[in-house]
């Protein structure tokens, strides 16, 4: 044997041994290391508390890493830390798997946890003073629970946190000011928590934090300056608060966002000037900011945005030629606002999808590739020249949506009753509710066949699992009503839905609106801590505000009207669903939020109609009252008919009102 082959043998020989050594050195300081008896008697109550049991059998040592619930992706999950002899518990979770009750000090016996997650559960209660003693803590997740009482100011002990998530629970009063200390935090979710006041001037210490959620909170006063100091920030959204404007010049600094959303600002207007050198931006929403001032030429530069919404503002100005440069743009939104001039034809680029221009004072022609590129367009309320839509008729018809426009009222009608999101029915009263179950866009408008009603849609639900849906629907039975084929489906919109009915002769007019909630649950499990809140609008007038069908109905698949009077004065009616920030965006599954209606029936005021009681059904009392009528009705002709046979006198005519359809 040569001394080269040699000496390789012996190396490998002595790999190998030192190999096994090691391996019999662990084996042998495993079986001699066993969890801290406090921590094993501590996750023991937990389990007794939680109800784990058939999760979590310590019949062996809690850190033995032969357990199933040793690996990282077992649920419930527990894993340790055994290098120094005695194990402790460093990872646990009970994720999803809908445990009840309230947090009980025993957790916090596990000094050594590093990662605590606890969300999507029913967790109740207020969250212990004594979560501050887990000072080694870097990922703490209490997200979608039950939970109330303060957000503890003793989370500012957890030093080493870098993700911190709270979200959609139930908190009240301020944010803590010493969430300040947390230097090293990198996450901070807290969207839908419930926490109010001011957003801490100390959270200006967070110059590591890369990702913010606090929309949905009834946060109050400016907005911060400061936020623009935050230099890593790469994901930012604050929607539906009562903050006011300005956005702050200070977010010029932000170069490193990839996704920023910001919507309904109040008092003072917002300038589009912070805009400058975001070129990582792939998502820019400022939807309801108070924007004013022109849309700048230099937007063209962020070439990776994917969806800009900027709806619902006061820009003006034309659309600048340099949208053209936006070549991975799929979503664009300038709906409402005071923009003038012409559409650009290059506006349409390769992979746009969606193209909203509704509601401004844009002409020129569509551009004539829209539909080779299968894009989904909303010219509604322009005067854009759109011969080659499909839906021209349409467009003349609502050209009288414009403030200078009038409707013609060639054949006027008193009513339109439609069936949103299905197919048309006749209800239990003989209203006859029409076809609503066409296709939207994330842009679009559709009429129905007879012109005298339309419905248009604006918005996409990003990252839903179920696509671009706008339609919900059910199997499961509604109650409260006679009609629960009704209720059955529903459209929904992640933004703004509106309804117009036109050719309506001038008057005062009862509007029924119909809903359910078909798509949150009503059930013991995380899955039924969702809500959907938007505002409705008939009119232009604010008719419900922070609306909550669920809430206000009594639980999930059970129907509700509302019922409000109107005029009509130029033959449209205008009934509106807007989605303004607020509600929880993601139970029971990512894109569950915005409005949602069942049917809609209008009717003018003065006859009969299919009117129902604006706080609950009363549907069978209706139906009652009506049997009854109309069998003493036959009583009445049959006696009526027996005397006029006999006594062969003059007829004697009955009057009846037909009801308003």
């Amino acid at each position: 044997m040569s001394y080269y082959y040699f000496c390789y043998y012996c190396s490998k020989m002595e790999f190998w041994s030192l190999s096994f050594l090691l391996l019999c050195m662990f084996q042998i300081g495993f079986s001699q290391s066993t969890t801290d008896p406090n921590e094993v008697a501590a996750l023991k109550k937990l389990i007794d508390v939680w109800k784990l049991g058939r999760y979590l059998n310590l019949s062996t040592d809690p850190c033995n890493p032969n357990a199933k619930w040793a690996p990282e992706t077992a649920n419930p999950r527990v894993a340790c830390d055994c290098l120094r002899g005695t194990c402790h518990i460093t990872h646990l979770k009970i994720y999803a798997l809908d445990i009840y009750g309230e947090i009980p000090k025993e957790l916090f016996q596990l000094k050594k946890l590093m990662d605590l997650n606890l969300a999507q559960n029913v967790l109740s209660g207020s969250v212990p003073a004594e979560i501050g003693q887990l000072t080694e803590m870097q990922y703490l997740s209490l997200g979608i629970n039950n939970l109330t009482g303060p957000v503890p100011p003793e989370l500012g002990n957890l030093t080493k946190m870098v993700s911190l998530s709270f979200s959609s629970n139930g908190f009240v009063g301020e944010l803590p000011t010493q969430l300040g200390k947390l230097t090293s935090l990198e996450q901070l979710y807290i969207d839908s928590s419930g926490v109010k006041g001011p957003i801490p001037l100390e959270f200006a210490n967070l110059k590591s934090l890369r990702i913010l959620w606090a929309s949905d909170n009834l946060f109050t006063g400016k907005f911060p300056e400061f936020l623009g100091t935050l230099t890593e920030f790469v994901d930012l959204r604050i929607e539906g608060t009562s903050l006011e404007g300005p956005i702050p010049s200070s977010f010029s600094a932000l170069t490193k966002l990839e996704t920023l959303r910001i919507g309904d600002l109040s008092l003072e207007d917002s300038s589009l000037n912070f805009l400058e050198n975001q070129t990582s931006l792939s998502i820019l929403t400022l939807r309801n900011c108070r924007l004013s001032g022109e849309i700048p030429r230099r937007i063209g530069r962020l070439v990776r945005l994917q969806q800009l919404d900027l709806s619902f503002n006061k820009l003006t100005g034309s659309i600048p030629n340099s949208f053209q440069d936006l070549s991975m743009l799929s979503y664009l939104y300038l709906g409402n606002n005071n923009l003038r001039g012409e559409l650009p034809e290059s506006i349409i680029t390769p992979k746009l999808l969606a193209l909203d221009v509704s509601f401004n004072d844009i002409s020129g022609n569509v551009p004539p590739n829209y539909e080779k590129t299968g894009l989904s367009l909303n010219v509604l309320g322009t005067s854009i020249n759109a011969n080659n839509l499909l839906d021209r008729k349409s467009l003349d018809l609502l050209l009288c949506l414009q403030q200078e426009s009038k409707c013609a009222n060639k054949v006027p009608t008193s009513s339109f009753s439609v069936k949103s999101g299905g197919t048309e029915l006749v209800s239990a009263s003989g209203t006859k509710y029409a076809d609503d179950s066409e296709q939207l866009g994330a842009a679009s408008l559709y009429t129905n066949s007879k012109f005298n009603w339309a419905v248009s849609n604006t918005g996409n639900f990003l990252f839903s699992p179920k696509g671009p849906q706008y339609i919900a629907s059910t199997d499961s039975q509604i109650t409260e009503t006679l009609d629960s084929e009704l209720y059955k489906t529903a459209r929904i919109s992640p933004n703004s839905l509106r309804y117009f009915g036109f050719g309506l002769a001038n008057g005062e007019y009862v509007v029924e609106l119909h809903f359910a909630e078909i798509a949150m649950e009503d059930s013991r499990s995380w899955r039924a801590l969702g809500r959907r809140i938007f505002d409705v609008y008939i009119q232009g007038d604010k008719v419900l505000e922070d609306f909550n069908i669920q809430k206000e109905a009594g639980g999930s698949k059970r129907a509700l009207v509302k019922s409000f009077k109107v005029n009509v004065t130029n033959t449209v009616m205008d009934i509106h669903f807007f989605w303004a920030g607020k509600g929880t965006c993601c139970i029971p599954f990512q894109g569950t939020y915005g409005p949602l209606v069942s049917a809609i029936n209008a009717y003018q005021a003065g006859g009969i109609g299919s009117a129902s009681n604006s706080n609950k059904k009363k549907v069978g009392k209706v139906v009652g009252i009506a049997v009854g009528c109309a069998a003493g009705v036959a009583i009445i002709l049959s006696m009526f008919y027996l005397w006029w046979t006999k006594r062969a006198l003059r007829h004697t005519q009955v009057e009846t009102d037909s009801p308003k359809k």
